[in-house]
C-alpha cells in the first residue's frame, strides 16, 4: 500500500472513530434511562415527571425502568397494553406479550423508551419484573 493511500485510510478511520465517539449520548448517572439494554436508577410515578424532559437526544435504543402498580390492563389476543401511573401525571404504557391484571402490586416495567405524547411514554418491547 502506498504512503498516500495509507495516510488517507488512517484519516478516514480516525474521522469515523471520532464521529462515533461524539455520537454517544450522556445519560445521567441517577436517571432511569440507559442506552441499549442497561438499567438505570428506577423511576416512580412521582419522579418520572422530573425525568421526561431530560432524556438524551439519541437515535439509538434507550431503555427505561420504572416501578409502580398496573393501573390498566388491555389484551388484544396477542399483545398486552399495561398502563402505569394515574392519568393526571405522566403515564407509561408497557407493550408486552403476557397478560397481567391491574392490581396494587408493585412491579417494574423495563423496556425500549419512546415518548408518544406530552404526558405519555411507551416502553416497547417491555418486560415486567416483580419487586423483591
Amino acid at each position: 500500500m502506498s504512503g498516500g493511500l495509507k495516510a488517507a485510510l488512517i484519516t478516514v478511520v480516525l474521522c469515523v472513530t471520532g464521529t462515533l465517539a461524539m455520537a454517544q449520548p450522556v445519560f445521567e448517572e441517577d436517571g432511569p434511562f440507559r442506552s441499549g439494554e442497561g438499567f438505570g436508577t428506577t423511576a416512580t410515578c412521582e419522579t418520572i415527571g422530573d425525568w421526561i424532559d431530560r432524556v438524551p437526544d439519541y437515535d439509538g435504543r434507550i431503555t427505561m425502568v420504572i416501578k409502580g402498580s398496573i393501573e390498566e390492563s388491555h389484551w388484544d389476543g396477542a399483545l398486552a397494553y399495561l398502563i402505569m401511573c394515574k392519568p393526571e401525571g405522566i403515564q407509561i404504557m408497557c407493550v408486552t406479550y403476557a397478560q397481567h391484571k391491574a392490581s396494587r402490586e408493585i412491579v417494574l416495567f423495563a423496556g425500549g423508551y419512546s415518548r408518544v405524547g406530552e404526558r405519555q411514554i411507551m416502553l416497547d418491547p417491555c418486560l415486567i419484573y416483580p419487586v423483591e
